[in-house]
């Protein structure tokens, strides 16, 4: 079954660590990464860029109506994601409990539902 791993992290806890530590990271996520490739767990992964570059659209009467940010504003931003192969939600835990974000972040771990 396949699970989407959303990475949620305080971006101005984000933006404040020094590039040391944010190559640290960085390297923590490359190892992560590869490490479940090399399992077969991995689909698709990738960061996102700051909610300050997001864009909002909805769609209202017909009209589309656009707003510069996400939709809410909230203590943690998505900032990427992981779509993994897991035998079940269990499994999906385990690989969520190790991306690096989840130290100080949180990882939302949810089945995709797969349309055929």
């Amino acid at each position: 079954m396949q699970y989407l791993l959303l990475i949620y992290r305080n971006e101005a806890q984000q933006s404040q660590l020094t590039p040391a530590d944010h190559q640290k990271l960085l390297t923590e996520y490359s190892a992560y990464t590869q490490s479940i490739v090399q399992s077969g767990h991995f689909k698709a992964g990738d960061r996102l860029q700051p909610t300050s570059t997001a864009t909002t659209v909805r769609v209202r009467e017909g009209k589309i109506l656009t707003t510069d940010g996400p939709f809410a504003e909230t203590r943690e931003q998505l900032g990427g994601y992981y779509l993994v192969e897991a035998k079940d939600l269990n499994a999906a835990i385990a690989l969520a409990a190790g991306i690096p974000g989840a130290r100080n972040g949180s990882i939302e771990v949810r089945p995709v539902m797969i349309y055929k």
